[in-house]
């Protein structure tokens, strides 16, 4: 009998991978990446037109390399049939989103408006649409909108609306002559397959969607702008799919561009950080995973639905069928550290590092996890890109305390380390406060393959055991797994993403457990951490917005 496999296809922020999965095994058999053509557009568009600040554009036809380099790539590199091949799936950065046309053709794409920024793709961290999401989360609390509270009080200017309400505000050609707006997670999907088919995960989180009450009123809409009255019906869609189903199958024009046999199952479409979830086994509540890189965002299920401060929302079958997905995260995990060594290290240890053949993350490290907990006298706030969870507030800034003339800098990247850990605690303590409880922690993403020593301060610090997905492709793995379970039984895969995780998902034998003298000593620290974040961060003083204003005062001067 023939070895079936299911592809997975993660577009990341820079490049997209795929990788070919054994469907019985769950074993990643091969795997390709494609840096994109056209990367992050921050500055300009290909023509040279300039892009304002906290702009992050990007260029629809690049999606569409990745599928045609990186899936002909692995299916070479293995010898694997094509016709072996039983489902496809992707995920995606979010919230990024592009305008269509009625066809399903980008405007980007169209010779009319090469030059038009609003016209491409807008990456999950394009930041320019924050006056408009000011305006939203302003007229929804003055309103009483019941939604504001599935999204821990506040609307991101990172989601679908206020990028929908810039583009009209500064662009309003382009909303006219846009047909939908859409995720690029189902646009891929829907060009893959002919059909259109929205994913329940970007709905809910990005979108104000909600499985009972659909999208916020046309009121709401009106309210905000009354050209916005019907922006539900006119672009966007209430035809909302349920992770785990099959969105359709692979085109003609399509099977033959990527390498792959007409009528391939292809899934719904996901989200990078909730495809995850069922790669690492997690098909239960009670178990938080942990995508830990440059940010970290954490997903866990519950049986019902709970308001928790601060989180990024919860979501009916937002992460697997049947539960409630709840997302919170952190702003600055791996680019804090990164920072830190870009900037505050001296030259003397990057030269030792090298000679101990090192880099000098590993170097700090190896130095850092010498010292005993709380030797440094030093306690940090994890705030160096403001807060996500639980405060949500972007004005909000790195602090450092307890430094004196013979700090080392192992003692303050270590701090910095364990500041993100107290973060993980408040975030934790958070849910529990709101009734949905934690047990165990999972963690994958880069970090969780690279540092020991920050697992262990995390599993002392919150107290809780850690496990580590067997996976370095831990996104493109739960993707292959929606691939499988678009198949079905009938073709080689499975029935449910629950039988899949059973099978496919994994994590190392290997994993972190709370050393009790070390519990006792971060208690005290998490304490001190608590006064200096409620202090900081809730009101008690202001001193972190004051100085970004006279910051932004001097610089316009």
């Amino acid at each position: 009998m023939n070895k079936k496999y299911s592809i997975g296809v993660d577009y990341g922020t820079l490049s997209g991978r795929a990788v070919l999965v054994g469907v019985e095994t769950g074993e990643i058999i091969a795997q390709a990446v494609k840096e994109y053509t056209h990367g992050v557009m921050d500055e300009c568009l290909p023509d040279g037109t300039k892009l304002g600040p906290d702009w992050a554009l990007q260029h629809p036809e690049d999606y569409l390399e990745v599928l045609e380099e990186t899936i002909p790539a692995v299916l070479k590199e293995t010898g694997i049939l094509k016709e072996n091949v039983i489902g496809l799936a992707i995920d995606f950065t979010a919230c990024t989103i592009l305008p269509i046309d009625e066809q399903g053709i980008p405007l980007s794409m169209k010779e009319k408006y090469q030059s038009v920024p609003h016209s491409y793709v807008k990456l999950w961290k394009h930041h320019a649409a924050q006056a408009e999401a000011n305006k939203l989360n302003k007229i929804a609390e003055e309103r009483g909108e019941d939604f504001l509270a599935r999204y821990g009080g506040k609307i991101s200017s990172e989601w679908m609306i206020p990028k929908i309400m810039q583009i009209l505000d500064e662009a309003p050609e382009i909303y006219d002559a846009t047909d939908r707006f859409m995720e690029a997670t189902d646009w891929v999907t829907m060009t893959l397959t002919g059909v259109e088919k929205r994913n329940s995960c970007t709905a809910g989180y990005k979108a104000i969607w909600n499985k009972k009450n659909g999208y916020p009123s046309k009121e709401f809409f009106k309210a905000l702008d009354p050209r916005l009255e019907n922006v539900v019906e006119d672009k966007l869609s209430t035809d909302i799919y349920s992770l785990g189903e099959k969105a359709g199958e692979l085109t003609k024009d399509m099977a033959e561009r990527i390498g792959l046999c007409e009528g391939t199952a292809i899934g719904i479409a996901n989200v990078d950080a909730h495809v995850s979830l069922p790669a690492v086994g997690i098909t239960e509540p009670g178990k938080m995973l942990m995508i830990m890189g440059t940010s970290t965002c954490d997903i866990l299920l519950g049986t019902e639905e709970k308001i928790v401060p601060g989180m990024c929302g919860v979501v009916e079958d937002g992460v697997l069928p049947g539960y409630f997905g709840y997302e919170s995260g952190q702003s600055c995990v791996g680019d804090h550290f990164q920072w830190f060594v870009e900037n505050c290290v001296p030259e003397e240890y990057f030269k030792a590092a090298k000679d101990a053949g090192m880099n000098i993350h590993q170097y700090l490290t190896s130095k850092a996890s010498k010292l005993k907990v709380g030797e440094s006298g030093l306690l940090a706030l994890d705030w160096w890109n403001g807060n996500r969870s639980v405060l949500v507030d972007v004005d909000l800034t790195g602090l450092m305390i307890g430094m004196t003339l013979s700090t080392k800098p192992e003692e303050m990247y270590r701090a910095l380390i364990e500041a993100t850990a107290y973060g993980k605690k408040i975030i934790i303590e958070t849910f529990e406060e709101a009734g949905v409880p934690i047990y165990e922690l999972y963690a994958c993403g880069g970090i969780s393959q690279k540092n020991p020593m920050l697992l262990q301060i995390y599993a002392d610090v919150t107290n809780l055991p850690i496990k580590i997905s067997a996976s370095d492709q831990t996104p493109a793995l739960g993707a292959a797994m929606f691939g499988a379970v678009a198949a079905g039984t009938e073709k080689g895969g499975y029935d449910s993403i629950f039988e899949a995780a059973k099978v496919m998902g994994k994590v190392k034998k290997e994993y972190y457990t709370p050393i009790p003298e070390n519990v006792e000593t971060y208690k005290k620290l998490y304490n001190e951490f608590k006064i200096l974040h409620d202090y900081f961060g809730r009101g008690g003083n202001e001193v972190m917005k004051r100085l970004k204003a006279i910051k932004a005062e001097a610089k316009r001067k």
